[in-house]
């Protein structure tokens, strides 16, 4: 569920955990057959209790994990990259399918016109413009949240203070886009621009680095689990004996 079979197709993914409650139901036949034979069928129970808390857990902080850190990268990765954008030249209309985009020499945040909206966290926007004369149209916006106060110059998201900044990474969160728009509408109202076909980016150095960082998250949370369900299944498991054993049920 957090990985690149889930991004390809939900069906082949949700066909996998079906096959996992299918291994839980199979101990339940063998805790049958084994009544049916006068054998002791606990530990067939609880091997299938095991394993449908572990395809539950599983499917569920699987799915948590994509949605989260591993879509934005699959998402990113599946996007184009675009060199030595302009952003006075390039109409971000004809680059509306951009994962990666590193700008020409001498873009930079123009944090004169940086504008903010509030719905429980601030969204921060600021433009990426090029030399000193007002664009025609303000299409490449540098996004981030909770960096800034909303008042003019007050813009401390991603890298806005690295010289060597110059490319963004789009932003991939669908529920996050609206209010960064509504922060865009109220920077046109607020310093007379245009943002005829505004592009959500955070501003970096190296956006390579920045998707991977989201692979390698993603990869972390999936290690952490396993090693957390390790931990626990043997502790239950080591409860299971001994609780059995008291009891006088042979395995």
């Amino acid at each position: 569920m957090s990985f690149s079979i889930h991004y390809i197709s939900t069906k082949y993914a949700h066909g996998i955990v079906c096959l996992g409650y299918g291994v839980a139901i199979a101990s339940l036949c063998l805790a049958y057959r084994a009544k049916m034979r006068n054998y002791d069928p606990r530990w067939y129970h609880f091997a299938a209790v095991d394993f449908f808390v572990a395809v539950t857990l599983g499917a569920v902080f699987g799915d948590m994990n994509f949605h989260y850190t591993m879509k934005t990268f699959y998402d990113i990765e599946n996007l184009n990259t675009y060199p030595s954008v302009n952003p006075s030249v390039e109409p971000g209309q004809q680059l509306m399918d951009v994962g990666r985009m590193y700008f020409s020499e001498g873009t930079h945040l123009d944090l004169k016109k940086t504008a903010a909206f509030k719905n429980n966290d601030v969204y921060c926007v600021t433009p990426i413009t090029i030399g000193n004369d007002k664009l025609p149209s303000y299409d490449f916006w540098a996004v981030g949240l909770n960096c800034c106060s909303g008042e003019v110059a007050d813009y401390h998201c991603g890298e806005y203070d690295n010289p060597n900044a110059r490319a963004g990474l789009r932003l991939m969160r669908d529920d996050q886009r609206p209010f960064y728009r509504m922060a865009i509408q109220q920077a046109e109202a607020a310093f007379n621009i245009k943002a005829q076909h505004p592009l959500l980016l955070f501003w970096l150095q190296d956006p390579i680095a920045e998707m991977n960082s989201y692979h390698e998250d993603g990869f972390r949370i999936y290690l952490l689990g396993i090693l957390i369900y390790f931990v626990a299944n043997c502790f239950f498991v080591g409860l299971a004996v001994v609780g059995f054993s008291k009891l006088g049920y042979s395995n």
